[in-house]
C-alpha cells in the first residue's frame, strides 16, 4: 500500500508540471527565436499566436498578433496549434482525474477499487496527451532546423534566421512528463491491483465472513442441543 501511495504522488507531481508546461508552451511567444550574431539590438521571437520583438538595451517588448484563425496560415502553424491544444485538454482532464483518484482526497472513500480505476484512466489519458504534444513540438523544431539548414546550405541570407526557442522546449518537456506520469499510473499501478484494500477488506467479504462464521457457530451448537434433547428423551423413556 505504501508503494502504491508513493507512485500516486509521484505521478501527480509529474502530471501537474507536465500540464503546466504544455499550457505555457502553447500560449507563449518563443517557439522560434532569431539566431543572428551579437550585432542585433533586439531579440525576435515567434509563437503560435503572435510575434514579439524585445529591445536588448531597455527591455521594451512589442508584440504583433497574427491574423484571425480563419485566415490562411502555414500548415506547420495550424497543425501545431491543433496538436498542442489537444494535448492541453487531454493533460488537463488526466490531471483532474488523477486528483480524484488519490487516496488522500475524500472522494468515494469506501470504494478503493473505483479510485484505483480512476488512476488507471488518468494514466491512459496522460499517455494519449503526450502523443500530440511531442508530435507538435518536435515537428515544429525539426521544421525550423531544416529550414535554417537549407538556407545556410544554399548560402541564402534573408536578414533574420531562426532557431527553436524555449517555448518549444517546454512543449517537449511537458510531453515527456505526460509519458512518464502515464507510465507510472498504468504499468506500475496495475501491478498493485490484486493487493488493493477493496479486494481484501470489501464490505461484501466482511458480510460473507460474518455469515460463514454464524453458520459455523450454528452448526457447532446445533448438534450439542440435539444431543441434550435426545438424552432427556432417553431419560424420560426409561422412567
Amino acid at each position: 500500500a505504501g508503494m502504491r501511495f508513493f507512485l500516486q504522488y509521484v505521478g501527480c507531481f509529474f502530471a501537474f508540471f507536465s500540464t503546466g508546461f504544455l499550457i505555457a508552451s502553447t500560449w507563449t511567444d518563443c517557439w522560434m527565436v532569431n539566431a543572428d550574431d551579437s550585432l542585433e539590438v533586439s531579440t525576435k521571437c515567434r509563437g503560435l499566436w503572435w510575434e514579439c520583438v524585445t529591445n536588448v538595451f531597455d527591455g521594451i517588448q512589442t508584440c504583433d498578433e497574427y491574423d484571425s484563425i480563419f485566415a490562411e496560415h502555414p500548415v506547420k502553424l495550424v497543425l501545431t496549434r491543433a496538436m498542442m491544444i489537444t494535448a492541453d485538454i487531454l493533460a488537463g482532464f488526466g490531471f483532474l482525474f488523477l486528483v480524484l483518484g488519490l487516496d488522500c482526497v475524500k472522494f468515494l472513500p469506501d470504494e478503493p477499487l473505483i479510485k484505483l480505476r480512476i488512476c488507471l484512466v488518468s494514466g491512459v489519458t496522460l499517455l494519449i496527451a503526450g502523443l500530440p504534444g511531442i508530435t507538435g513540438s518536435v515537428w515544429y523544431a525539426v521544421d525550423v532546423y531544416v529550414e535554417r539548414s537549407s538556407l545556410v546550405f544554399h548560402n541564402v541570407f534573408l536578414g533574420i534566421q531562426y532557431k527553436f526557442g524555449w517555448s518549444c522546449w517546454l512543449g517537449m518537456a511537458g510531453s515527456l512528463g505526460c509519458f512518464l506520469s502515464g507510465a507510472l499510473l498504468t504499468c506500475c499501478m496495475y501491478l498493485f491491483r490484486e493487493t488493493s484494500p477493496g479486494r481484501l477488506h470489501s464490505p461484501y467479504s466482511w458480510r460473507k465472513g460474518y455469515s460463514s462464521a454464524g453458520t459455523i457457530v450454528t452448526n457447532v451448537h446445533l448438534p450439542s442441543s440435539q444431543t441434550a434433547t435426545a438424552k432427556m428423551y432417553a431419560v424420560d423413556t426409561r422412567v
